[in-house]
């Protein structure tokens, strides 16, 4: 108590009233700085221990092999909006998982909880009516309880199968009151637990994109296979060294003519064998000009090509496409197969398509 006296005394001197604007910042920047601080601190003294470890293996036991479980979570108040994220977690990642009311539990919301179900109640002081009447409950009916609270002597925590602890903390709100650094550390340590049972499973890119079918998330883990437009030997012209960049060009032209789309903005330049050698873009032409003026067309594209330019495997996704888009401010990318050879060309505009990055 008296730590928390100091440093609610601590936090208050720096809200002191500022005479001029400048002093106002310094002590406006000043508390957030504390707020944050305060924050990482709680999040930095959990201790992961075997506890942990028992309530990420009761949460396997009932929702894998075969177990028909779900992750049931509830609290009330800020908790509760903690827990609503946590339940959403547990779901996204894997996990079959609900957010249950306390308060509408009393009132036929316990129907949808079963005994293969395992029931996370976030509760910082443990002895809050509602929270405390459920565990009861969900004990005496042999549903296991994991309840991550603040006060280890509470009666959440005493009624619950695994208690997880995130320490008596202080509020980061002048006030000591409204829930803030007991907020923050619930929402971590409830995401440490949802993500090492999601760890557990195995749990996939792939398995992931089933989850996210939709949106940003989705459309990032789409291969980027599907999201090219111009594709080898369909409407992507693959040019051999030893051509000129006027036959270069008229190739080029003439497949985009055939298949009605505009040209790329890059050539892909092959081996004899059909590797990737090189990639020719408009800004190449533009030096080439300057450089040789109109004799620039009758000389062999492979003076002018940036060799073993960086390139995407077929097995790659549309994230891995914008990474590339984003840390060399490339349009246009080679998607090559295994063996080398061009399989198509992810252009800048596909992903200004798919809204994944902005034009």
């Amino acid at each position: 108590t008296i730590c928390k006296f100091s440093w609610l005394h601590a936090m208050n001197k720096v809200e002191a009233k500022p005479t001029t604007t400048d002093q106002a910042q310094a002590c406006q920047q000043a508390f957030a700085e504390k707020v944050l601080q305060s924050e990482a601190q709680a999040i930095g003294r959990i201790v992961i221990g075997p506890s942990f470890h028992d309530a990420v293996e009761l949460i396997l036991r009932c929702t894998s092999n075969g177990k028909r479980g779900a992750v049931v979570v509830s609290g009330l108040g800020k908790s509760g909006l903690i827990g609503q994220k946590l339940s959403a977690t547990f779901a996204s990642t894997g996990t079959p998982s609900h957010f249950l009311h306390p308060t509408e539990a009393m009132h036929g919301d316990l129907g949808r909880v079963r005994r293969e179900d395992v029931v996370v109640l976030l509760t910082f002081r443990g002895n809050t009516d509602e929270i405390v009447s459920l565990a009861g409950i969900l004990k005496q009916d042999g549903v296991p309880v994991i309840a991550i609270v603040g006060k280890d002597d509470s009666e959440a925590a005493r009624l619950a199968a695994v208690m997880l602890s995130i320490g008596d903390v202080a509020e980061a709100c002048p006030l000591n009151l409204a829930p803030s650094v007991s907020t923050t550390a619930m929402l971590a340590l409830g995401d440490a637990l949802a993500l090492c049972v999601m760890r557990h499973r195995n749990f996939g890119v792939e398995d992931y994109k089933k989850f996210h079918p939709g949106g940003g998330l989705g459309r990032l883990l789409m291969p980027v296979v599907e999201a090219i437009r111009f594709r080898a030997d369909q409407n992507l012209p693959l040019i051999r060294r030893h051509t000129t960049i006027d036959q270069a060009y008229a190739q080029a032209g003439h497949e985009a003519q055939a298949s009605g789309l505009r040209r790329p903005g890059a050539l892909l330049i092959v081996e004899d064998d059909g590797t990737l050698a090189g990639i020719f873009t408009d800004g190449d032409l533009r030096r080439a000009f300057i450089k040789h003026g109109s004799d620039a067309w009758h000389y062999k594209i492979d003076r002018f090509i940036t060799g073993k330019p960086t390139s995407l495997p077929d097995t790659a996704l549309v994230r891995d496409a914008v990474r590339i888009v984003r840390e060399h401010r490339f349009d246009d990318v080679p998607v090559v197969d295994a063996s080398g050879r061009p399989v198509g060309l992810i252009d800048v505009q596909d992903l200004v398509a798919l809204k994944v990055i902005e034009a």
